[in-house]
């Protein structure tokens, strides 16, 4: 059975040397010592514990297949690892824009929209920044509000309105542009 030395978590370099050979305890090494910092990366990307144990499980899949491919010299064995489930995380979100989405989730859509009208409608008819919110596109001024009000991500806030992320963090930066020209 292949064991990292207490002194280095870089020795995740030999784990998976082992595991390339086919030696499954090297596997389990790598899934003992990292399973808790790698479920913490893939659930801060995810969001969701349930799929961030899902894209664990993908992810050791991954490294078992593809162990043969690492290469020490581009980097620590653990950064690797790190590498390829913040991978499958991103991926999972990419895939997840086109999953349908329960009803308790529905409603959080819902309560959210709400939640950012209300802080809009609470604005003053007289407020420099209402009148400077309401110059912006409504698709637009609705993805600040998501973003400033609810705290929503950007990843978030482009399958809420069903656009590209790109599109979207774009929105957010020439919005912001307009709302600190506008404001000034």
């Amino acid at each position: 059975m292949t064991q990292l030395p207490a002194a280095g978590r870089d020795d995740i370099a030999v784990a998976l040397a082992s595991c390339a050979r086919g030696d499954r305890s090297a596997l389990k090494v790598i899934y003992d010592s990292e399973t808790p910092v790698l479920l913490a990366v893939a659930t801060r990307i995810v969001r969701r514990r349930e799929v961030a144990e899902e894209v664990l499980q993908d992810a050791f899949v991954r490294i078992w297949r593809s162990a043969s491919t690492y290469d020490p010299a581009l980097g620590s064995g653990r950064a690797w690892v790190f590498a390829i489930v913040r991978n499958r995380a991103l991926n999972q979100l990419r895939d997840d824009r086109h999953t349908p989405v329960d009803d308790a989730e529905l409603e959080s859509f819902a309560a959210r929209d709400a939640e950012a009208a209300a802080a809009y409608d609470r604005l003053g008819e007289t407020s420099a920044l209402r009148r400077c919110l309401e110059r912006l596109d409504p698709t637009r001024r609705n993805a600040i509000l998501l973003a400033y009000v609810t705290g929503l991500t950007h990843g978030e806030i482009a399958g809420r309105l069903n656009a590209p992320l790109g599109t979207v963090k774009a929105w957010i930066r020439r919005s912001l542009l307009s709302l600190r020209e506008c404001m000034s």
